[in-house]
């Protein structure tokens, strides 16, 4: 091809569009939201009592939050340690105050006694946060039957992400499994443990989506306020490739 020639078809169409990988950080209070923006992540999950894997923040907590920063925020609708759903009257009342308190973003999930997807308790407090878009939790990983899990919620108005870990074979099972889910699933956004040596794997199955914990939290401790230089880490490792 010498120079000016002109190609038959648009040259950028020659280049596959590589998605931007998405960093979510857990932030439990205003410092962290400002200091996960400084450090380059791209969204937010709220939450409080880590040492119960996360439940609700109080609504005084999302405003204060929300002030706090421009990142999008997904809030955690889950009353107490466990995957069952407990009361659910009372988690439409709270899915509906952070609504009314301007939540765009939620974060659910649920199981019954068999270990097997709540649909109906999942269903039923997505009617009390209409179509806003929301992340199936860590539910997943403990599901008895993993696939039949996946196929359960894959077709649930407003979902768009997954966390999870891999369940039972761990973060090293799941490129596996993102290579096999089928284009139209929900986006995986691996999380709950995330550490660097698991990143190679994943991106190269195509995983574009992760979440981090005590991994921007010096010493990795939920007592000691988001780094801002360890987030902005992160936001490099994932920008590299």
């Amino acid at each position: 091809m010498t120079r000016g020639t002109v190609l038959p078809f648009p040259f950028h169409a020659m280049i596959a569009v590589v998605p931007v990988p998405l960093l979510e950080v857990i932030a439990l209070d205003a410092v962290d939201a400002r200091h996960a923006e400084q450090g380059g992540a791209d969204r937010l999950e709220l939450v409080a009592d880590m040492a119960s894997w996360g439940l609700t923040p109080s609504v005084e907590t999302f405003a204060a939050v929300r002030a706090a920063t421009t990142l999008p925020i997904r809030v955690m609708i889950r009353q107490h340690e466990g995957f069952a759903a407990g009361d659910l009257t009372e988690l439409q009342h709270t899915a509906r105050a952070l609504r009314d308190a301007d939540a765009t973003e939620f974060v659910l999930g649920f199981l019954d006694e068999s270990s097997e997807v709540d649909l109906d308790a999942v269903k039923t407090v997505l009617e009390s946060i209409g179509a806003a878009p929301w992340t199936f939790h860590r539910a997943i990983d403990f599901a008895a039957d993993r696939p039949a899990a996946w196929r359960a919620i894959q077709d649930l108005p407003g979902l768009d992400h997954v966390l999870t870990s891999g369940g039972p074979a761990g973060f090293d099972g799941l490129p596996t499994e993102a290579r096999a889910l089928p284009p139209t699933a929900p986006r995986i956004l691996a999380g709950g443990g995330l550490r660097e040596p698991h990143l190679p794997p994943l991106l190269a199955a195509g995983v574009t989506a992760f979440h981090c914990g005590t991994a921007v939290r010096p010493n990795g401790s939920w007592t000691s306020p988001i780094d801002p230089a360890l987030v902005h880490h992160w936001r490099t490792l994932l920008d590299a490739p």
